[in-house]
């Protein structure tokens, strides 16, 4: 039986082109129709935005109602979301957990003067993409997976190939509307009362209370976007390029709006800068993509499937480093800014003085993924972990967090961060 199932699986790997194009694209179809049916189901359900408020104060009502039990008869919360429904590659044991429902799919308000979106948390980047391109204007962190959650990349972490000009989706965010474990509903931004939270949701995945709305930053943009393709031989070469045309050599030098590089081999890489652009009618191109079952696919494709931010300056020590660990190519490489705002000030550690930008309170990182911990790098959580409690902590700083749980009535709530 194993045989025969090794067998089946290398005659997968050889001919994914074959399933992908009489299998997977056919369903695709159907389920990209099934999801976009049920969405709009759902927001019909939830009875749309201006019934907001009060969809909110049932939410606050399960967790009071679930407060008031004798601590004994307490399990912990999480959302009532279902486990398929999530990116991760990791399921948590929700059905050891009291579950809260939170219908909450519906975009609420565009503050155009201000460049502000409001939305619920289960509004995807697909129902966002949709309803802001037309009216000229994108999400500041705009991922690139449909089906990915507004809050679910809050709570968690986002990075995209323009996060070199603005950071982590966590620096898009204006402000987070929160259930805390007592029931009680907060507002945390970057300067009022509740800093220490805003800090702390980034990178929590759920761990400090149900998000219930955010507000997230919008960026104007063109009808299209000019792509540049530029293949490079040597590896000092392609990775000095890539530091110059994301600005971590200088915080005053001119960049593109995205930024990413394929690297095929040790010594060759194609890096791809793209602009905004007003492209001639005939010069269009539109090519109609649909991916959400071609990852399903991927497990017959050997592969390394994790997302893990270092430092840009240490990039081909990294690339090195992947090719000792697994030698498979490509590596996809994106730069991302990552903050100063401080010691203490959420789980991801102030870059080091040696990592920062010259004339600027940010260091330039990338998305590659290997010794993590030894260069201040950092795994997305959404990914397989396997580090110990006490290497967990020597890459996250957990101070702040510890604080928060208490401060905000997570302890014996909510599942701790390690844990879930």
């Amino acid at each position: 039986m194993a045989s025969l199932y090794s067998v089946l699986l290398r005659w997968l790997e050889k001919n994914r082109g074959i399933i992908v194009v009489l299998v997977v694209l056919p369903l695709s179809v159907v389920f990209s129709a099934y999801v976009r049916l049920r969405q709009a189901a759902l927001r019909w359900l939830a009875a749309g935005p201006q019934l907001h408020d009060s969809r909110v104060i049932k939410i606050q009502a399960q967790v009071k109602r679930w407060a008031q039990r004798k601590p004994s008869e307490r399990k912990l919360l999480c959302t009532a979301r279902p486990n398929w429904q999530s990116l991760s590659t990791t399921f948590f044991r929700k059905d050891l957990c009291e579950q809260i429902s939170l219908p909450l799919y519906n975009i609420l308000n565009l503050d155009e003067k201000n460049l502000v979106l409001r939305v619920e948390p289960l509004v995807t980047v697909g129902q966002v993409t949709s309803y802001l391109v037309p009216r000229g204007y994108t999400l500041a962190v705009c991922l690139e997976v449909a089906e990915a959650t507004l809050g679910g990349l809050a709570m968690g972490v986002g990075m995209t190939t323009y996060s070199h000009k603005v950071g982590l989706y966590q620096e898009s965010v204006v402000s987070y509307d929160v259930v805390l474990g007592d029931g009680s509903l907060v507002t945390a931004t970057a300067t009022n009362d509740h800093s220490d939270l805003y800090y702390t949701l980034p990178w929590s995945h759920g761990t400090l209370g149900f998000l219930v709305a955010l507000e997230l930053k919008i960026i104007r943009i063109k009808p299209h976007l000019k792509l540049e393709y530029i293949p490079v031989r040597g590896q000092k070469q392609y990775c000095d390029l890539m530091r110059r045309v994301s600005g971590a050599l200088d915080a005053s030098a001119p960049t593109p709006d995205y930024v990413e590089a394929t690297v095929f081999s040790k010594h060759s890489a194609v890096v791809m800068v793209g602009t905004f652009s007003d492209v001639p009618d005939h010069e269009r191109h539109k090519l109609d993509t649909i991916l959400l079952l071609c990852r399903l696919t991927e497990m017959f494709v050997v592969q390394v499937f994790q997302d893990i931010v270092l430092p840009m300056n240490q990039l081909e020590d990294q690339i090195n480093k992947s090719e000792e660990l697994f030698d498979i190519y490509p590596l996809l490489v994106y730069p991302c800014r990552i903050y100063d705002h401080g010691p203490n000030r959420g789980q991801l550690r102030p870059p080091r003085q040696d990592q920062l930008v010259p004339g600027a309170r940010y260091a330039m990182f990338n998305d590659l993924g290997v010794f993590t911990r030894d260069c201040g790098g950092y795994a997305f959580l959404y990914a397989d972990t396997f580090m110990t409690r006490q290497e967990f902590e020597e890459m996250f700083d957990l101070t702040a967090y510890e604080r928060c749980r208490t401060k905000y009535c997570a302890e014996g709530a909510f599942p701790h961060l390690y844990d879930k």
